[in-house]
């Protein structure tokens, strides 16, 4: 199956965040307005890292489209750091943050949706801007694993960065209660302080499940455990929908 059809899946996917983070900003709401903006949110983190993930991705195609054929080393060289970053990105950030954010909003939406998703917001928010930030990030991250492979880095490395991020994010969401004097989301509100560092230690632990969880998938999808991808591999995997033979 030629490669068009991965490329143009991908465009339309960096098309939709894009028109989802438009639309999110349009959105007149106070808390956009308060300390720290939009980028107190999770949410909004996520959808600028899997608008940021699929524009490399984007990109990593037009470049392996270019250098085909060519034989030039050096465009071959620039080509695999792009593979590269498209590749720690995904391991490191799209998958473990975008799946967090779709797994626990909705787990704590059904248990009681004002502590995560106040009703007003409904007001401001519609319905398919909601499951555009909430529940397409999963399908979509779910379908790029699929179509191509990604190599993880050194397990190590891997989680020492996705601690790092969860770390900063806690510190930040910390910082904007020192200042404003209110936590980013209503349910911290009505914790205790020990429950606090409980939550906040126990999403740093899923975090890291989480990472462990996309390498395992990648390698169930991928074989990588017991033939590791050659750069050959690599190549080939952009020519085809789905893994090589």
């Amino acid at each position: 199956m030629a490669l068009v059809p991965c490329q143009v899946l991908r465009v339309a996917i960096l098309l939709s965040y894009c028109s989802i983070l438009c639309n999110y900003k349009a959105i007149e709401m106070p808390s956009h307005q308060t300390y720290g903006g939009s980028w107190k949110f999770l949410t909004f983190i996520d959808l600028v890292i899997q608008a940021i993930f699929f524009g490399i991705c984007v990109l990593t195609d037009l470049s392996s489209l270019l250098t085909r054929g060519s034989g030039n080393q050096e465009q071959e060289r620039q080509l695999k750091k792009l593979i590269s970053l498209r590749d720690w990105m995904l391991a490191v950030l799209a998958f473990p943050v975008g799946v967090f954010v779709v797994a626990v909003f909705w787990i704590i939406y059904a248990y009681d949706r004002e502590m995560i998703y106040p009703k007003l917001l409904d007001n401001f928010i519609p319905g398919w801007l909601n499951h555009g930030m909430h529940t397409t990030v999963l399908p979509f991250i779910l379908i790029e694993m699929r179509t191509s492979h990604h190599q993880y880095p050194s397990r190590s490395s891997g989680l020492t960065a996705i601690c790092t991020f969860s770390v900063g994010y806690i510190l930040w969401v910390c910082w904007v209660h020192h200042v404003t004097g209110m936590w980013v989301y209503p349910f911290l509100e009505h914790i205790g302080p020990g429950a606090r560092i409980i939550f906040f230690g126990s999403t740093t632990i899923l975090m890291n499940f989480l990472y462990l969880l996309g390498e395992v998938l990648n390698n169930y999808i991928w074989d990588t455990q017991r033939k590791p991808p050659s750069w050959q591999d690599m190549k080939i995997n952009f020519m085809y929908l789905g893994p090589s033979s």
